[in-house]
């Protein structure tokens, strides 16, 4: 046995004495776990540990520090990224066991919660006691709390709520060295120096390892409305916003926008739900809008849209009348089936820019890929209220990756733009890095990675090289 081994062989034995037989998997233990829902491979790992509370994590990565290790965290490894990429020579540390929501105030409106737990389950949680977890996003039956802090998730009620950082109100870390950071409070206001908690929200494992948290609540609205749009033109896009938001204060929850090749395809052959809107358009809205009168509310968002049509501010609509017409709704937004039926393979992007310049840049890019490569494809979608733009591209049978993710990100720079609206930097986007941030930003990211984690054995590799 060569010295390294015998080191490695070590190490695991000392982690085994922390998280017992079944808290750490190797060999053909490990074989055919998955690394990902979306990247269709196998993991890749010295081994995978599976800690269950924060001393657990203190200690192995105490043991990890001393060897100098590295540790991938790992959370429902939903991320589009490669944040949680890992190979055979690292350690993934996996809070799949980490899943216990410990409690829950409703008089404060908070819920405190291991890193582990499924968004799904903290959204059931809270609906027993009427009240509402604000982070909605499509993964919500697989993706974990630790892994929403830890990329700063978004979703579909950003435009009233804000990102995942506005919903954590305390956070337990665990650093490199195994030190732990507990700032667990539950209260809105705490001016006390530094807010050292948004320094570990968006670091992406980078700086430490997220986990319990503090989640902020709110009261569950009476009732939630359904309407999808038909709209000719992107300024009618624009202003059914800014209108809608206007007439509806605080109760305009979600406006996505789906052009039509995204909405034809999810309601078409490739799909399994018709479409609920025939009138062809450029653009077409799905709005969310919380009721908090049952008498009236419905009846009042019925006649705005009326208005809408009257007036030729939308060409067509509908609102969902049951639960069930709702979901169909939302499913030609979020379903990823009919792209994966259709398609061999498909890029994914997320970027974010301004409202205005959306049309054109789309436009742009879908020239510019088209012009290259005769037989791709784009489908743009996306989170349209908070300037969140997503697309599914199709690259056509020969295509690299590289120059696909040139065209959709360069533009970017001149438009003050991000390459990354809610998903992260990863490993596949951390060479476009540059083109949202300055390389003075991009230094003192590296400052801080290096004071906190200065062996680099915390998901190194990721958003940048040190």
């Amino acid at each position: 046995m060569s010295a390294m081994n015998r080191q490695s062989g070590e190490l695991l034995e000392q982690i085994k004495s922390v998280v017992g037989e079944t808290g750490i998997l190797t060999g053909d233990a490990i074989t055919g776990r998955s690394a990902g829902i979306w990247s269709g491979e196998t993991l890749q790992a010295l081994a995978l540990v599976r800690p269950q509370n924060t001393e657990e994590v203190a200690r192995v990565m105490r043991f990890c520090h001393q060897a100098g290790q590295v540790v991938v965290p790992a959370g429902g490894m939903t991320g589009l990224a490669g944040g949680h990429q890992s190979s055979r020579s690292e350690i993934v540390l996996s809070t799949e066991r980490m899943n216990r929501i410990e409690s829950m105030d409703t008089h404060t409106r908070t819920m405190v919660v291991q890193a582990g737990v499924i968004l799904q389950n903290v959204h059931e949680r809270a609906a027993e006691e009427g009240l509402m977890f604000a982070l909605d996003l499509g993964a919500r039956a697989s993706c974990t709390i630790g892994g929403n802090i830890a990329t700063n998730a978004g979703g579909v009620r950003v435009l009233r709520y804000g990102m995942m950082r506005e919903q954590v109100l305390g956070l337990e870390v665990v650093l490199a060295d195994g030190s732990v950071v507990s700032s667990m409070f539950n209260v809105l206001k705490n001016n006390t120096g530094y807010d050292l908690r948004q320094m570990f929200v968006g670091s992406e494992g980078t700086l430490g390892i997220v986990t319990r948290a503090v989640l902020r609540l709110h009261e569950a609205p009476l009732a939630t409305e359904t309407a999808l749009l038909a709209v000719p033109t992107w300024d009618k896009v624009m202003e059914l916003l800014r209108y809608f938001d206007a007439v509806l204060p605080g109760a305009l929850a979600a406006f996505e926008v789906m052009w039509r090749d995204h909405y034809v395809l999810n309601t078409g052959p490739f799909s399994e739900i018709e479409p609920p809107l025939e009138t062809e358009t450029p653009f077409y809205i799905l709005l969310d809008v919380f009721i908090s009168d049952l008498d009236h509310g419905r009846a009042k968002l019925e006649e705005l849209l009326t208005t809408c049509l009257e007036q030729g501010e939308i060409a067509d609509g509908a609102l969902a009348t049951s639960e069930s017409e709702r979901v169909r709704f939302w499913q030609i937004r979020e379903d990823f089936e009919p792209e994966q039926k259709k398609f061999e393979r498909i890029y994914g992007y997320d970027v974010s820019l301004p409202l205005e310049a959306m049309p054109d840049y789309v436009e742009s890019v879908r020239a510019e890929l088209t012009t290259a490569f005769a037989d791709a494809e784009l489908l743009a979608y996306g989170h349209i209220g908070d300037g969140n733009l997503h697309f599914t591209i199709y690259p056509g049978q020969a295509c690299a990756r590289d120059a696909v993710d040139e065209m959709v990100y360069f533009p970017l720079k001149a438009l003050h733009g991000s390459v990354s609206a809610e998903h992260g930097i990863g490993l596949e986007k951390k060479a476009y890095l540059g083109y949202t941030r300055s390389e003075t930003e991009i230094e003192l990211m590296r400052r801080t990675k290096r004071m906190m984690d200065p062996e680099n054995i915390l998901n190194p590799g990721k958003l940048f090289d040190l």
